[in-house]
């Protein structure tokens, strides 16, 4: 004679019962293989040598105001606003909340109502003639509960897991505004130089125009020859090339500029001449250790190694049975009248475990890819790290050589306007003809366009030093600090 276990000690039994059959699903031999590093580990300290170092040389968050142009500020808050990029990054964002906020439902009880008229009729040759061969109605009202209680976390991790994406998702979306202000910048300097390449076109063509002008006096006074006249004509064309390249070049960064700003190309026509400045190299002083906070793509980075943590941790929890708790309530009647009656109570419900214990490999080869996650996620970590520190070192490197080569162009340069000067003056003292003042103007000219060229490039660098350094993104503290556990 079987004998009937009561509820209250059925459910412990069978947990028991189920944990000594877990055994069979084994995580044995499956381990991560990767480990965060450490930004100390990262000198760059010699590299970085002979920079100014300050307690405040942290960019600001409106950065790009050092360049001293207005124009240029317009057109990145007008990027913030209209920018499509920067509505995809938040809409990935609000994606991402939504995803962890689902995960946090998955971990809470549900509880439904429901009505339904339920026809049914069984075949006389199933039920034989007493219950078969007749339509029958009932009427059901009901309340449904079911809740999984979270015995090893599996749920709870998925959350953290969702938690932790959805904030790198949000440290991506001010890395994404860090990203389109940069390239703004870049593309800014950019113009400012095509017109400087400009201007050095039209003076070189103005000053082949009146070589060739020269060279035709001096044919038709019998004191030259053509070769002279065909060599400055052909410079004067090159020039004139080069003038309408540099246009062209202009029409289209004023063109990227609209795009960029989320405007059409009319935005475009509307950009004057830019009015940099250039900024001074300062480096903060705790650059490693403050770094890991300030980057964006470092902090995302970290984030989702953190999301990958707790992806083990569910899969490491599906080794383990589940419980399933759920019951319904209602009231079921033939007819409506006899619906809230005292018989028509209905109910059913009652614990349930699952537990695996041959999945052919499906839960080891989940927690194997878990484990490859997480991997992934601290290389990913670790390269963001290493180049967040070179991409600061070639940004000052660049930055300090360029300095150097402007100095010594800019000395270059007053030789050559001293000299240009002297043969001036020796031009209106009758001791030299306009050949060798025009001679003595062209290398002044090409100077020019190498210093404008080196400036733009020098601003570039301080453009990348302080995308290197962050960019002033505020890093939210809920957005740089790692989920809590939350029952």
């Amino acid at each position: 004679m079987s004998r009937r276990i009561p509820l209250p000690l059925a459910l412990p039994l069978a947990v028991t019962g189920a944990l000594l059959l877990a055994s069979c699903a084994s995580t044995g031999g499956l381990a991560t293989h990767s480990q965060l590093r450490d930004a100390g580990s990262l000198s760059a300290s010699a590299a970085l040598g002979r920079v100014k170092v300050s307690d405040v040389a942290w960019p600001d968050e409106h950065w790009w105001k050092t360049l001293g142009d207005t124009q240029l500020n317009v057109l990145i808050d007008e990027a913030m606003d209209s920018s499509p990029a920067i509505d995809a990054a938040d809409a990935r964002t609000r994606k991402a909340l939504a995803q962890s906020g689902l995960a946090d439902a998955m971990r809470k009880p549900t509880l439904g109502a429901g009505a339904q008229v339920l026809g049914l009729q069984i075949p006389e040759t199933l039920a034989g003639p007493e219950l078969g061969g007749k339509f029958s109605v009932a009427n059901l009202l009901t309340l449904s509960l079911k809740y999984n209680p979270d015995l090893w976390g599996v749920d709870k991790s998925k959350w953290q897991a969702a938690v932790g994406n959805a904030r790198a998702s949000e440290v991506d979306a001010q890395a994404a505004r860090l990203t389109l202000a940069a390239n703004i910048a870049r593309t800014y300097v950019a113009l400012a130089q095509a017109f400087d390449t400009l201007d050095a076109a039209h003076a070189e063509a103005a000053r082949s125009d009146a070589l060739v002008a020269l060279n035709q006096q001096r044919i038709q006074a019998g004191l030259d020859n053509t070769i002279a006249l065909n060599q400055n004509r052909s410079t004067s064309a090159s020039a004139v090339q080069q003038a309408q390249a540099a246009q062209q070049q202009i029409d289209a960064l004023r063109t990227a500029l609209a795009a960029l700003a989320g405007a059409g190309p009319d935005r475009g026509l509307q950009i004057e001449r830019p009015k940099l400045a250039t900024p001074d190299i300062r480096l903060p002083s705790l650059l490693s250790s403050d770094l890991l906070a300030r980057r964006a793509d470092i902090v995302a980075a970290r984030w989702r190694v953190e999301a990958a943590a707790h992806g083990i941790d569910a899969s490491k929890a599906a080794f383990y049975p589940t419980i399933n708790l759920s019951m319904m309530v209602g009231l079921a009647a033939g007819n409506l009248g006899n619906l809230f009656g005292s018989n028509a109570l209905l109910i059913n419900g009652g614990p349930g475990i699952t537990l695996p214990i041959f999945e052919g490999g499906r839960l080891r080869n989940q927690l194997m890819g878990s484990n490859a996650d997480y991997d992934l996620a601290v290389a990913s970590y670790n390269q963001a790290l290493l180049g967040a520190i070179h991409e600061v070192t070639d940004a000052v490197q660049a930055a300090r050589a360029l300095d150097a080569q402007i100095v010594t162009t800019g000395q270059a340069r007053a030789t050559a306007g001293k000299a240009h000067q002297l043969v001036q003056q020796r031009y209106r003292a009758g001791l030299a003809t306009q050949l060798d003042v025009l001679a003595a103007q062209r290398p002044l000219l090409q100077l020019d366009q190498q210093l404008a060229a080196l400036n733009a490039k020098r601003r570039t660098a301080a453009i990348d030093l302080d995308q290197a350094l962050g960019g002033g993104i505020p890093v939210t503290k809920a957005s740089a600090t790692a989920p809590s556990a939350s029952n």
